[in-house]
């Protein structure tokens, strides 16, 4: 079987807005996932608070949350490397 030919690199331009290059804090994430999409729900949770707001759901294929994983822990790796490790409780939570 011969390999599919790679298309040529095109030099991709990326356009963010305002609001979008402001960034939302969030303290909590949801996966979930069916056959061929995960959904990823990020969430700010207010101390004390009984209700929550998702403040931006993505929505990807297996492949493309695999490429993010992996750069995910690449990213974090560097940075334990710089900072030292990040210590979670057991409950999974930052100690501070």
């Amino acid at each position: 079987m011969a390999d599919t030919p790679k298309p040529p690199d095109i030099p991709l331009q990326i356009q963010i807005d305002d609001a979008v290059a402001n960034g939302q804090y969030v303290n909590m994430a949801l996966v979930n996932h069916t056959e061929t999409e995960f959904t990823l729900d990020f969430i700010y949770v207010q101390p004390h608070q009984p209700r929550a707001k998702v403040l931006s759901r993505i929505i990807t294929n297996p492949k493309h949350l695999k490429r993010l994983l992996g750069a995910l822990q690449d990213s974090l790796a560097k940075y334990e490397e710089r900072h030292g490790p990040i210590v979670l409780s057991e409950d999974g939570r930052p100690t501070h």
